[in-house]
């Protein structure tokens, strides 16, 4: 494997959010057009096992959700303005990207190689960056080369990125679209290596609200809140709670 001479960008929509990469100096909040994020990716090698796998998150494509009727029908039930056409835009993922230095690049994507083997594929996509006050002041000459979206003027950076692509012939370990409750009593009572299902969909759940509550994250009305997270988790502490 080649050194990059300019580092690794990765983003993160899962797990990396809450137990980010080694040797990252940059964690920036991002958005990624286009995408839905949902657990639809069987897991048998972190929260579940080959007897009884797991659910972890992989991330739609706008294309695939809008020549599908069963995804279209997903997306359109958590989408919270049924008054218009769905767009490519209308789909939004908010995430986190890492920057690691030339000096480590080959090492964390062998790591990541490794972690995200179970069905995930590496991919290039296009990130709106939402650096905060400090970060923007820090990272303005070595981004400056970046283009602006003209619409929301931030940032637009081509992140390394895993993906569970929906091709069940080439990811075996991809399971959707999965009713929503079916998804809820999997999590509610799968555990693998790296511990509980739930426990997944927790940390991840409360990262993200964490990017709220601290300003990590001060985004444009173009995002749209997760209500599929929402009901997910709302589903299993139920489950759990009974």
């Amino acid at each position: 494997m080649t050194q990059n001479k300019d580092g690794l960008w990765v983003l993160g929509y899962g797990s990396l959010i809450y137990k980010p990469p080694p040797h990252y100096t940059q964690r920036i909040p991002a958005l990624i057009y286009g995408y839905i994020r949902r657990f639809w990716q069987s897991s048998i090698d972190h929260r579940g096992i080959p007897e009884a796998p797991g659910r972890v998150v992989t991330l739609i494509p706008y294309d695939d959700v809008m020549n599908d009727p069963k995804y279209r029908t997903d997306v359109e039930k958590y989408y919270q303005n049924h008054n218009k056409e769905l767009k490519h835009d209308d789909l939004t993922t908010l995430g986190v990207v890492y920057y690691i230095p030339p000096e480590y690049s080959d090492e964390v994507r062998q790591y990541l190689d490794i972690r995200e083997q179970n069905g995930y594929t590496l991919h290039t996509v296009s990130v709106h960056l939402y650096p905060n006050e400090s970060q923007r002041e820090e990272l303005a000459e070595s981004l400056s080369h970046l283009e602006k979206d003209p619409v929301t003027g931030c940032q637009i950076l081509q992140s390394s990125v895993y993906v569970g692509i929906t091709d069940s012939s080439s990811n075996e370990a991809f399971v959707g679209p999965e009713d929503i409750e079916d998804t809820a009593v999997v999590i509610a009572k799968a555990v693998g290596p790296s511990g509980s299902n739930y426990l997944y969909l927790k940390m991840l759940y409360d990262s993200l609200a964490a990017m709220y509550k601290d300003g990590e994250f001060v985004g444009d009305n173009s995002y749209r809140k997760d209500m599929y997270l929402d009901v997910l988790m709302d589903k299993v502490e139920k489950l759990l709670n009974e």
